[in-house]
């Protein structure tokens, strides 16, 4: 077996490249423990260097702080919020086990994790020139608001792939089963077929007798079954649902970030693991925008 510390960037690369190929191994729950232990992984030193860059504003103390407590927030995020898509994709019918939607979301983190790594570049030269801590907190965290909604893509297309399979499966279980194709009729019979009208039986020697075997009437020809209806037990779930956990995935997850804070540190306040309880997230940016806007 492929160690996975080893094959934590090839998953990366595989994660960018091969949407399809993670959907179909996912859907086929092939490999999934190793496949989310290497996102684990890459996800985690992803996400604690960039957690570095955050916190270098502050010193080395407030950088390893922020090493440390940024994957910490994606995982304890994950960790609160799987149970809810998990028992939400079964009330409305999904198919969906534990193990595929820890996966999923595990896309998710590590597509998040490692874009934002690619931003750290960007991130460390406005550290560097901009000198401004107002700034640099806000261009940070629009770099989290951007990284997420992608990675929060791939959940949906995900989603979705399982799904579409899902009701491919349900309409094959459900469907009657394809009768015997009946033997070419010859050109006469269909030709005195037509003569005869869609509905008239065949005539031999002035008797009426039924068609021959193989041979159909006219308004048989090109029949089609009905389309089959999916019981209501296996109908997909539905992606609205998904984009309201969605929104509870990110309302947990700043919440969880503002509680854990600080992330930057203060330049005018000493080193703190944690900071008091106080106020919310958003009022704090809307707080800072003023104060970058008015300064």
């Amino acid at each position: 077996m492929a160690n996975p510390s080893g094959s934590s960037l090839l998953v990366i690369e595989r994660l960018l490249r091969d949407r399809d190929g993670i959907w179909r191994q996912i859907i086929e729950e092939r490999d999934l423990k190793q496949l989310t232990l290497q996102m684990l992984i890459s996800s985690t030193v992803s996400l604690a260097l960039y957690g570095a860059v955050l916190g270098a504003s502050n010193g080395a103390l407030q950088a390893v702080s922020s090493f440390v407590k940024l994957p910490l927030l994606f995982l304890a995020t994950l960790a609160i919020c799987l149970p809810t898509l998990y028992l939400f994709n079964l009330v409305f019918g999904a198919k969906l086990s534990v193990l595929q939607a820890l996966t999923l979301i595990m896309v998710t983190i590590t597509v998040t994790a490692v874009l934002t790594l690619a931003f750290a570049p960007i991130s460390l030269f406005f550290l560097i020139t901009a000198q401004s801590y107002l700034f640099f907190k806000l261009l940070n965290v629009g770099i989290l608001v951007l990284t997420a909604i992608v990675g929060l893509r791939f959940l949906t297309a995900g989603m979705r792939a399982l799904n579409d399979h899902q009701e491919r499966v349900a309409h094959a279980l459900a469907a009657p089963p394809a009768a015997v194709p009946a033997a070419e009729p010859e050109p006469a019979l269909v030709g005195a077929a037509v003569a005869a009208g869609p509905e008239a039986p065949a005539r031999e020697n002035g008797s009426v007798t039924a068609f021959p075997p193989g041979v159909k009437p006219l308004s048989q020809i090109g029949h089609r079954p009905p389309p089959v209806e999916l019981p209501p037990g296996e109908r997909p779930a539905s992606m609205t649902l998904l984009h309201i956990w969605i929104l509870l995935f990110g309302f947990v997850g700043t919440q969880l970030a503002w509680t854990l804070r600080p992330f930057f540190g203060s330049p005018d306040k000493p080193f703190q693991l944690f900071r008091s309880i106080g106020g919310t997230f958003y009022a704090d940016i809307v707080d800072t925008i003023g104060r970058l806007l008015g300064a």
